[in-house]
């Protein structure tokens, strides 16, 4: 095997499922780092089970951070025609948990640390995140750890699959739970209760009529698929029996919002709707009842201009590679937010990520690894 193929191999192995420690694969990283005189600092979560790494190749000011998420998403229920967590080769392809989301990239990016030790030029960072498959909780600790640090990096490569064409943009992804608490009676005397199900199926239909006004009204985006931000609520649970008022009932609501399009001025409309047009209702019966809107997960939108330098020189690398925007969310935005222009590209295509027999070709490994080399040297 190549070097990058055969670290890919090893990472497979180390069963990164979010819910699971990252620490094992972390550490071995550290170590293979650590044999080419490469210091990796660690940053924790608050139970010491998941760490971010972040190591720098060279000295000086700026540099360019090739970043990566080491978790993977569960294998639960999938039918694999082989262990998900050992990397199996056939057809040009290398199978496994991880392999093209992502931890292609990462195998890539460190296959060429030992080209880089003792590099002249600006400095080299790689930066590995947890729990970015479960809303981007790792990265902003990472992120925070750098600015205190008084670490600036010039520019950011995140490496998701994007079949090595480079991604500008995309759509935020926010998610919020909503709860509903009323009051519950014999369905006989339904006037004496507050039926949750009912004040939230209210909310649900605000909720669709901001949508409608969104794609009608809204300043369009038409690299992206859908050109508009779309609100949806996905799952909605309450009640205890068929002749019972509820008393509860809880959905969650997904906001997928263009750049320019802010979240949280449609969840204040949102939370003014609710003060002003449902519990009062609520109260006048029973005036324990509440609602209380909870975000559960935020990956910020994020959108760089495709003249920006940071795009210029990856395209130089990337011979002229085309620029777009997909629909999926990553970390990017948060790096944007801390000032650090960011890109994405990385080998393998997002269709092939989250099945059974997940695997990114080894065409793709080499386009990365060469892509690489040649963004390196400018």
């Amino acid at each position: 095997m190549t070097r990058h193929l055969e670290i890919l191999e090893r990472l497979i192995g180390f069963p990164t499922v979010s819910i699971d420690s990252n620490l094992a694969l972390i550490h071995w990283i550290r170590e293979y780092l650590a044999g080419f005189g490469v210091i990796a600092h660690l940053t924790h979560d608050d139970a010491g089970r998941k760490a971010n790494l972040f190591a720098t190749i060279g000295e000086g000011e700026g540099g360019l951070v090739l970043s990566g998420h080491t978790d993977v998403v569960p294998v639960a229920g999938q039918d694999w025609s082989s262990d998900p967590f050992t990397a199996t080769i056939g057809d040009g392809r290398l199978y496994g948990r991880g392999a093209c989301d992502m931890k292609g990239f990462i195998a890539v990016a460190l296959s060429l640390v030992p080209d880089l030790v003792g590099r002249t030029g600006e400095p080299i960072h790689l930066a590995f995140s947890y729990d970015e498959e479960i809303g981007c909780k790792g990265v902003p600790r990472l992120i925070a750890d750098l600015a205190q640090r008084g670490i600036s990096p010039r520019g950011c490569l995140i490496g998701e699959p994007t079949g090595m064409d480079l991604v500008v943009g995309h759509k935020g992804a926010n998610m919020y739970r909503v709860v509903v608490t009323g009051r519950a009676a014999h369905s006989s005397l339904a006037p004496r209760g507050v039926n949750a199900i009912e004040q939230a199926a209210l909310m649900i239909a605000w909720l669709i009529r901001i949508g409608e006004t969104l794609r009608g009204e809204e300043r369009r985006h038409f690299g992206f698929d859908i050109p508009n931000s779309t609100l949806q609520v996905n799952r909605i649970q309450g009640g205890t029996a068929g002749n019972i008022v509820a008393d509860r009932c809880e959905f969650m609501l997904d906001i997928r919002n263009l750049p320019w399009t802010r979240t949280d001025v449609l969840l204040a409309d949102f939370q003014a709707f609710i003060d002003q047009d449902i519990l009062p209702a609520m109260r006048d019966i029973a005036p324990e009842a509440s609602v209380t809107v909870e975000q559960v997960g935020h990956v910020p939108a994020f959108e760089i201009a495709e003249d920006a330098p940071l795009v210029k020189r990856m395209q130089l690398a990337g011979k002229g590679c085309r620029c777009g925007f997909m629909a999926f969310g990553t970390e990017a935005g948060l790096f944007q937010q801390a000032r650090i222009p960011t890109v994405i590209c990385g080998p393998g295509h997002i269709e092939h990520a989250h099945r059974p027999d997940e695997y990114v070709s080894l065409d793709q490994l080499e386009r990365c690894r060469s892509f690489l080399q040649r963004l390196l040297e400018i």
